[in-house]
């Protein structure tokens, strides 16, 4: 093993040793890798390839010109006075070229240097990081302000495993409006994706808000069906099922016209929003008396009903403050590992919805930097992805405004979608006195209430960028008295029972994951426990068709879905393989074929697209591939890895019947403890391969199914053809379609429009 190597080695058992706390096993660890490296520098230094030998004792500087640290460090540390003195972003990246970490700095100089100490004064994590770290770089920008928001863009866009993490609550159902449909659209969703449709929510159970969105279209019976349901109804002349049992209006076959529809919608988002409250109810109350004083029992207990309905809903939406506030309170929780933010979302007075973040330090960070983090986070979210200008990076000593930000007025010139809106909402409401109920809603509020207060330098930057995104002033403070103390208080309460659940949570699953880990290790006489685990399966139809294969993710005995990866056989033919073993063996050496590439002799572009074609494919080397089935599936992944030129990584099979684990040059199986913790993780990884593989098969059969004979008309691709499905429904009803009808979809014109007619008609 050459000398260069057997520091790759010995730095890469230094990286993987990151726990939570410093505890012992940890520290003695440590103590062994510098004795390592120490034995090393003395048996190897004369060894060593002349071109490196200046990192050591030889010289008392890099090639850089930097002193000497002793460590990894020495092959990317720059010298002081070359970095500059002024805001910016910085990147560290690793011996392949992927992101690590991404932070931004007041001063890079001042920064960076810290990042220089002596190990033993650096946090735990900071020193895994930069001893991870094979190079660093920086781009140097304007003001903080330009700082801030780039260092955002590129944690979206890089995800650097040692940034901190927000973990949120994604799940939460909400109520989505189409407001600029002809016939506005209501439905429940859990994405927030489009800026067309206006959101209610986020609410606690789906099924309660199942039964209250049920209760309220029967009495605004607005439409809910999707567009190509509602085209078809059209092209039939027939409406679906909602129109028979009086939950629809049935506007796609003109039972009513647009104005009436549109009321009804307006009514309901009148309900939802807190509009239309308790006015509304009194008017229905008054109705109500009415009817059952002349006897009409029947009509007043149909109004009845109608009124529970709104109270129910309208509870839903709580007063918290009397006026017409505009404020999100952040309430906020931390320990030495982990902080949870929780924050509520005021429009009007009303308590619109609550979110809860989870965060993990990633190294030495502040409470207040995390505060700082989290809102750019939430509002960068609003932003719309035109309005953020992606840098690349820069070499040392250039600038560049990379938001093009006018400064001198505290503008943003590019103002964002929402912001304009806003402001058109506006004026119309001072023009007309109301402004639309459909119109969308400026997420960013007038207040934003913290419970740290920011240095004044950082808080006045956020608030110039967030008065630009709302096209209005904007104020963060923390509040001191009244209704928004009180309810700051909630958030924080509400923040600190979160923290509280996940200690508990993490001392036990830490606990039981690590025991899981070390128990597989054993097993399988691995020298460390498989911190990263990767699971592979094959699926097919049983005539061989459609043939598909799974990766996922297991780190640190959690499942990791944003690392997992699908793959469709190709075969020697294009058409798949002829057995599973074969279908195994190409997954498993695509997965593996550049993992022994090397960037050491490559120039920084390569790294750099090599960098980002990584972060799109595949993360960092498992210690442990385990492969759903027996011996000979375990020998076909080894043989692949070896032919990938792939080393010190532990294969390993697990067979469904018996559930025994296997190795490839085993004579016999390994049988651990039906109870034991180890055999519980091999199983959940290979259950998660096997439904992962199991739903991207059912996906591209479905998709193969679909085939129809509109794909063998000439002249019309994919776009085309979605259009003339969500236009007619079916290839039924297209294939009735004369060549006038055919004319009235986007994009298709006369000649087209023959073309389709004839062939159809030609089957």
């Amino acid at each position: 093993m050459k000398g260069g190597e057997i520091m790759n080695v010995l730095n890469s058992k230094e990286s993987n040793i990151r726990n939570d706390e410093e505890n012992m096993e940890t520290r003695e660890a440590r103590k062994n890798i510098e004795i390592s490296r120490g034995e090393w520098k003395k048996t190897h230094q004369s060894k060593y390839d002349k071109s490196h030998a200046s990192y050591f004792e030889n010289s008392s500087k890099n090639d850089f010109g930097a002193p000497l640290l002793g460590d990894s460090r020495d092959l990317f540390r720059p010298k002081t006075s070359d970095i500059p003195n002024q805001p910016g972003v910085y990147k560290w990246r690793d011996e392949r070229g992927k992101v690590i970490y991404v932070g931004k700095a007041k001063s890079l100089r001042n920064r960076l240097s810290n990042y220089f100490q002596p190990l033993n004064q650096l946090h735990p994590r900071t020193q895994s990081m930069v001893l991870t770290a094979r190079s660093l770089e920086w781009t140097v920008v304007n003001t903080e302000l330009e700082a801030l928001t780039l260092e955002y863009t590129w944690i979206k866009e890089f995800n650097p495993r040692f940034n901190i993490v927000f973990k949120d609550d994604k799940t939460y159902p909400y109520i989505a409006v189409s407001v600029n449909d002809d016939f506005p659209r209501v439905w429940i969703t859990r994405n927030r994706n489009s800026k067309s449709t206006q959101y209610f929510g986020p609410y606690a159970k789906v099924w309660q808000l199942k039964h209250s969105l049920d209760s309220l279209l029967k009495t605004f019976p607005v439409r809910t069906c999707r567009q190509s349901v509602f085209y078809k109804a059209q092209k039939t002349g027939r409406p679906c099922l909602l129109a028979s049992i009086g939950k629809c209006s049935a506007p796609c076959v003109q039972k009513v016209d647009k104005k009436t529809h549109r009321n009804n919608v307006e009514q309901l988002v009148g309900i939802l929003s807190g509009a239309i409250g308790d006015s509304y109810i009194n008017d229905l109350t008054r109705k109500m008396k009415e009817l059952s004083n002349n006897l009409d029992f029947e009509n007043a207990a149909k109004i009845r009903d109608k009124i529970n309905i709104f109270r129910t809903v309208i509870q839903q939406n709580s007063v918290v403050f009397n006026d017409n506030v505009e404020a999100d309170v952040f309430g906020f929780s931390a320990d030495s590992l982990e902080a949870c933010v929780h924050a509520f979302f005021v429009r009007e007075g009303l308590l619109r919805g609550e979110k809860n973040w989870q965060v993990e330090r990633s190294e030495d960070i502040s409470d207040k930097d995390i505060i700082a983090n989290l809102l750019i986070r939430v509002y960068c979210e609003y932003e719309s992805n035109n309005d953020l200008q992606y840098a690349n990076s820069l070499k040392i000593e250039q600038s560049r405004n990379a938001l093009q930000i006018d400064y001198s007025s505290g503008q943003n010139i590019n103002s964002s979608y929402r912001a304009k809106e806003t402001k058109e909402r506006k004026k119309r409401q001072e023009t007309t006195g109301r402004g639309d109920l459909l119109d969308p809603i400026c997420p960013v509020p007038r207040e934003i209430i913290i419970p740290i207060e920011l240095e004044k330098s950082h808080k006045e930057n956020l608030e110039r960028w967030l008065s630009g995104l709302r096209g209005a002033k904007v104020t963060i403070k923390v509040a001191e008295r009244g209704d928004k103390r009180s309810l700051m208080d909630k958030a924080n309460l509400n923040a600190e029972q979160s923290l509280k659940q996940m200690k508990t949570s993490r001392i036990s699953t830490l606990e039981s994951r690590t025991n899981a880990m070390n128990q597989v290790a054993a097993a399988l006489s691995m020298s460390e426990a498989p911190l990263r685990i990767e699971c592979y399966d094959i699926s097919n139809s049983a005539d061989g068709r459609y043939q598909v294969a799974s990766m996922v993710v297991f780190e640190d005995g959690i499942a990791k879905p944003s690392e997992y990866r699908r793959f469709s056989i190709k075969g020697p033919n294009g058409i798949g393989q002829l057995d599973d073993l074969s279908a195994l063996y190409e997954t498993i050496s695509r997965r593996f074929k550049h993992e022994s590439d090397s960037c050491n002799n490559e120039d920084d572009d390569c790294v750099e697209n090599r960098a980002q074609s990584s972060s799109k494919k595949f993360a960092y080397t498992p210690n442990l591939v385990i492969v759903d089935g027996g011996i000979e599936q375990a020998k076909a992944a080894q043989k692949a890895m070896i032919d990938c030129n792939v080393k010190g990584i532990t294969v390993c099979g697990l067979s469904k019947k018996l559930e025994e684990v296997w190795l490839p040059n085993s004579q016999y199986p390994i049988i651990l403890k039906r109870s034991s913790e180890g055999l519980y993780l091999l199983q959940r990884a290979r259950d998660e391969s096997h439904r992962f593989a199991i739903a991207y098969h059912r996906k591209k059969r479905a998709k193969a199914m679909l085939y129809s004979s509109i794909d063998s008309i000439p002249g019309i691709g994919e776009s085309y053809k979605k259009r003339l499905l969500s236009k007619f429904g079916s290839v039924k009803n297209l294939k009735e379609a004369s060549v006038e009808d055919l004319q009235k979809v986007p994009g298709i014109g006369l000649l087209k429009a023959k073309t389709i007619y004839e062939f159809l008609h030609s089957q």
